[in-house]
């Protein structure tokens, strides 16, 4: 486990704690509590009883819901220095989302009452946090957006024109665009996360490789056409899905 002043100089480079004194960090870091966990592991179910919030040190953990059907949606998934669950761990309600490890995962763990005793003493704390959901809400209007204006096509070329932008993980952004993406989910993964099935998700791949604006080579996709990609991804464009 690392030191109390190891964790403290992490946890200032995170979105929720960024800007905070050190003395700040002192009364966070005693609550804190450094989690290991394998490769599919269930951290909690949707609908049971939220105990705390938690933010990602290393690996991955994806927050999803699953339907009566079986059908698994994944709503976001959280990488090294972000925080999940923090709705839940403020209105002391039932975890709206189930969330499980993507890889072998490292993750801080704060209880919810201790912390919202700390949220009391350092409005800072609950001024980040506000942040944080601000931008959750963000993200998830745009699944939203996709899910109900775009067929899978449209939702497939936005996805890798934002992991075009995106730094290594997805979790930050690069300078300049890639031209040349590497999947980093299974086919099923990514199929939950663009609201559809694999082999729906496979004719959307053969669909855009057809149209000549990809390239497949197995996990590496090469964007041969931003311009058109774009303009698919734009749901006020025309259907560009294949009958």
């Amino acid at each position: 486990m690392a030191s109390e002043r190891d964790l403290s100089n992490w946890l200032q480079g995170t979105l929720v704690f960024q800007g905070l004194s050190r003395s700040q960090l002192i009364p966070i870091v005693q609550i804190a509590q450094v989690q290991s966990l394998s490769k599919g592991e269930l951290l909690f179910k949707q609908g049971s009883e939220a105990t705390g919030f938690f933010v990602v040190k290393s690996g991955r953990v994806k927050v999803f819901q699953v339907s009566l059907t079986g059908k698994e949606q994944i709503l976001n998934i959280f990488e090294s220095g972000e925080n999940f669950a923090e709705v839940a761990a403020l209105d002391g309600k039932p975890f709206p989302a189930s969330a499980a490890t993507l890889e072998p995962t490292e993750l801080i763990f704060f209880p919810r009452k201790a912390f919202l005793d700390l949220l009391h003493q350092h409005p800072d704390i609950a001024i980040n946090m506000l942040i944080s959901l601000s931008q959750h809400l963000r993200h998830l209007t745009g699944v939203i957006e996709e899910l109900s204006f775009k067929d899978v096509p449209q939702r497939l070329a936005s996805y890798l024109l934002k992991l075009s932008h995106s730094g290594t993980g997805g979790s930050s952004k690069r300078s300049h665009p890639t031209n040349v993406v590497t999947l980093d989910l299974t086919k099923s993964q990514l199929a939950s996360t663009l609201g559809t099935i694999p082999a729906t998700l496979s004719r959307a791949f053969y669909y855009l490789s057809s149209e000549g604006l990809i390239a497949v080579n197995s996990s590496q996709i090469e964007l041969l056409d931003r311009d058109r990609l774009q303009e698919l991804s734009d749901p006020t464009k025309q259907d560009y899905s294949p009958s």
